[in-house]
């Protein structure tokens, strides 16, 4: 009988259980635990301010891989990568630029700042944006990093917000040309020209880091 009691009991629980998973869209969210999604604040970017710590970090990693016996790639926190080109990107970002954060989001860098209006050269060429605009305002860029040759590299920006603004597409290439007149030809028209060490040959970014690849020595041929 106890064998028999503990069968009829298995059946009951399968049957309880195939009814449950048939009538799920009637109570499954009502369950908070199973119905949980990711916190806003989970799904929000770390921003993370440049430092001259954080910039120091990026050189020593750099310097690890321009070694031959180094290592082939090295990690880099967003910040400090940013920290380090900041000077390259000082053609865009003026000296006065201040409150500069980067963070990774997906494969993109992103890079913002609070900057002085003037940068973008002709307030006619924001168009009707122009007039809602201060003096100063938050930029931010965002955009993949790229090497296009030993020493240049470029930053193609995908996207560009003023304020609360997010300037169309088709803009982009025309204030980013204000930003950095002197470019090299092989540079995208939409993309802020980098200086870069002539030994790294890719960078990507992924997972809330930014990796940096050398160049590896060329195999000899026979």
């Amino acid at each position: 009988m106890g064998c028999i009691a503990r069968l009829g009991c298995l059946v009951v629980l399968a049957l309880l259980a195939v009814a449950a998973w048939f009538t799920r869209d009637r109570w499954l969210d009502r369950v908070p635990f199973l119905n949980r999604e990711p916190s806003a604040q989970s799904r929000l970017p770390s921003w993370q301010p440049l430092t001259t710590d954080g910039s120091a970090r990026a050189r020593t990693a750099l310097r690890r891989l321009e070694g031959r016996s180094g290592p082939v790639y090295a990690n880099v926190a967003p910040g400090d990568l940013a920290a380090y080109i900041f000077q390259e990107l000082s053609g865009a970002l003026p000296q006065s630029a201040d409150s500069v954060e980067a963070a990774a989001i997906g494969d993109e860098l992103f890079i913002r700042a609070v900057v002085p209006t003037a940068m973008f050269g002709d307030r006619a060429s924001l168009g009707p944006m122009a007039t809602l605009l201060g003096e100063r305002e938050r930029v931010q860029f965002g955009g993949r990093l790229r090497i296009i040759r030993p020493g240049l590299g470029e930053f193609r920006v995908t996207e560009l917000r003023l304020r609360d603004f997010s300037l169309p597409r088709p803009l982009i290439p025309r204030i980013v040309g204000q930003m950095s007149r002197n470019r090299p030809p092989d540079v995208a028209q939409d993309a802020l020209p980098l200086r870069t060490p002539d030994h790294i040959a890719d960078v990507r970014v992924a997972n809330g880091m930014v990796t940096m690849y050398k160049t590896l020595p060329a195999t000899p041929t026979r």
